[in-house]
């Protein structure tokens, strides 16, 4: 069986004013690299296989620290990244059409941002994605560093769950957290969910 961890990029310049970066190539900040860093410090002594990464600048970099520090292979993969999130790319709620943000509010998945990614569609091709890992680390345990939505959408899929109901049950994701999963014929176990980086590697961030 294949254990998956699955983690969110370091901080990126976007998130400071919590604006919203899906394809958008967004530079990880000075913390995002030390967040990195300190996964990376975890990663070293967590027996991996190797480690996976979207083509995304912000997981490709956390992506790359990881695998050094840990000394596998580190892959990119084009399925693993965000959603495009359409007309609001960039965009803070506050800045928002009103109507359309209530509408995403009530439905994320079938009021989806105009000119978005359809959740449906995108979650097939991240989760397509881990089983590929799976079956090429049948018995190893990946780290997959990844982003916020596509990670919680292909929880729900993966559990079973309405995939509308990702931002209730998962309400946010921690950048460098991680969360674990074993992935088993007919099914997947939910081993850790949103363990803060600080709690992996306990050492004080260094961001100069």
């Amino acid at each position: 069986m294949t254990r998956l961890v699955l983690a969110r990029h370091g901080e990126s310049e976007w998130h400071k004013e919590n604006r919203y970066a899906g394809v958008s190539d967004v530079a990880l900040t000075s913390r995002g690299i030390a967040q990195a860093r300190q996964l990376a410090a975890w990663a070293a002594r967590a027996d991996l296989a190797a480690v996976w990464s979207s083509q995304l600048s912000r997981a490709r970099l956390t992506g790359e620290i990881c695998a050094k520090e840990a000394g596998v292979e580190h892959h990119v993969d084009a399925r693993l990244r965000e959603l495009d999130f359409g007309a609001v790319e960039g965009l803070t709620t506050r800045e928002m059409n009103p109507k359309v943000l209530a509408a995403f509010r009530r439905d994320p998945v079938r009021d989806h941002f105009p000119g978005g990614e359809d959740p449906a569609e995108a979650v097939e091709r991240f989760t397509d994605c881990l089983r590929h890992i799976g079956d090429l680390h049948p018995d190893g345990r990946v780290l997959v560093v990844a982003h916020t939505t596509a990670i919680r959408l292909a929880l729900c899929h993966l559990m079973g769950v309405p995939l509308s109901e990702y931002r209730r049950l998962f309400p946010n994701l921690r950048n460098c957290a991680i969360t674990e999963i074993q992935l088993q014929p007919g099914h997947v176990s939910v081993l850790e969910f949103n363990t803060p980086v600080d709690r992996l590697c306990p050492e004080p961030l260094e961001t100069t």
